[in-house]
């Protein structure tokens, strides 16, 4: 393992950029950076991660606090970035089994198709652009991603926190206060009503958040917890499928036999009179191999959300100490060119089988570039 001491090189920026350059100088796949008295450990290795993530998966399944996910889940109330424990085991429960679950997602389904053709109207007599509020809305829940983990010295040193010198806080907390003056309103008007018994069944996943009961018959959430989980479900499912969508477009643009392929296999599944549903994308294996090739060739993020040992371990022959950061690199896993041949190149057709029957899945589970449902911090909404 490689093994750096950065104080000032962290503030090399951007800061992944680094890491992988000292990787790549080193030709190694893992590498422990300290910085303050944390141990950071960057992965690019497929093999090493899932021993992370699979084999010492218990170990590797608390989140560190940072001054960024402090904010945006409302002082640790959520689920993605909270730490191991009965907060997350709480929030965790009750997402997979009243929330985010088979028969919720089914009962939602034409809610959700609504919302689908609403917003492909929108798009088509999109002549203007969007709104203020829309636009501030949007960029505030991107700045609020762009920092959840990004170096802050103040959360390697906690008593730097208070000068705020690299001024991250001072834009996450006005990001976050421009997210809670559009969605805060929009709960508590909710939670009102169910209260007055003007609502006694529940429409959508904001309901169900407000509806869920305790064994005593009372209401399991704060309002406090549902507006800090409305806003992290609003960041995780914001920048992923936008970011592949629009990287996808444009390598087809670039690649006009790629899109040909595409459309043929749209006209053919569902023709020319009328959209897209869910039941068809089964059948849209090119679709999804065009998606999945965008995933791992442009992630959003470079790094996986960090996984925080609870214990010392021994992980691949690697002594990992207690309370070390672990990395999963999405740019180093799906450009790694001992697992990929040209990486750098787009081209969906790597993730299609050789079986016709065979249908292309966009989790994972090998980690042969990121998974969105490994381990204990797997994404919720993946089940």
């Amino acid at each position: 393992m490689a093994t750096a001491s950065k104080s000032t090189s962290f503030n090399k920026k951007p800061t992944f950029r680094w890491i992988h350059g000292f990787m790549k100088e080193m030709n190694t796949e893992i590498a422990c950076i300290q910085s303050g008295n944390i141990h950071v450990i960057p992965l690019t290795s497929p093999e090493i991660s899932r021993e992370f993530l699979k084999k010492h998966d218990a170990v590797f399944a608390s989140r560190p606090m940072t001054m960024a996910t402090e904010y945006s889940s409302g002082g640790f109330l959520t689920t993605a970035v909270v730490p191991w424990g009965d907060q997350w085991k709480k929030m965790r429960r009750v997402l997979a089994s009243d929330v985010i679950n088979p028969s919720t997602f089914r009962w939602l389904h034409d809610k959700r198709v609504e919302e689908a053709d609403n917003l492909v109207r929108c798009i088509y007599n999109q002549y203007g652009g969007p709104g203020v509020e829309e636009e501030q809305h949007v960029e505030s829940l991107f700045t609020v991603l762009a920092h959840l983990y990004v170096f802050s010295l103040s959360d390697y040193f906690p008593w730097l926190r208070v000068l705020d010198l690299d001024g991250h806080e001072k834009t996450v907390r006005e990001a976050m206060n421009t997210i809670k003056k559009y969605h805060d309103p929009i709960v508590d008007q909710r939670v009102e009503q169910w209260r007055n018994g003007e609502k006694k069944e529940a429409e959508d996943l904001l309901d169900f958040l407000i509806s869920v009961k305790d064994s005593n018959g009372e209401p399991l959430l704060s309002v406090a917890e549902i507006k800090a989980q409305c806003t992290e479900l609003m960041l995780a499912g914001v920048y992923s499928p936008s970011n592949a969508i629009e990287w996808a477009m444009v390598e087809m643009i670039n690649q006009p036999e790629v899109l040909s392929k595409l459309v043929e296999e749209i006209d053919r599944v569902v023709g020319k009179e009328r959209l897209v549903q869910e039941s068809d994308f089964q059948q849209l294996n090119y679709v999804k191999a065009c998606i999945r090739e965008a995933l791992w060739l442009h992630p959003i993020v470079l790094f996986n959300l960090p996984h925080v040992s609870n214990s010392d371990a021994t992980v691949a022959g690697y002594f990992i100490p207690k309370g070390s950061h672990v990395l999963l690199s999405r740019l180093g896993l799906g450009q790694n060119p001992r697992i990929w041949e040209e990486p750098l190149n787009f081209n969906p057709e790597r993730h299609l089988s050789a079986s016709t029957v065979q249908a292309v899945e966009l989790n994972e589970p090998n980690l042969l570039f990121i998974s969105f449902k490994t381990g204990r911090r797997g994404c919720a909404g993946i089940s």
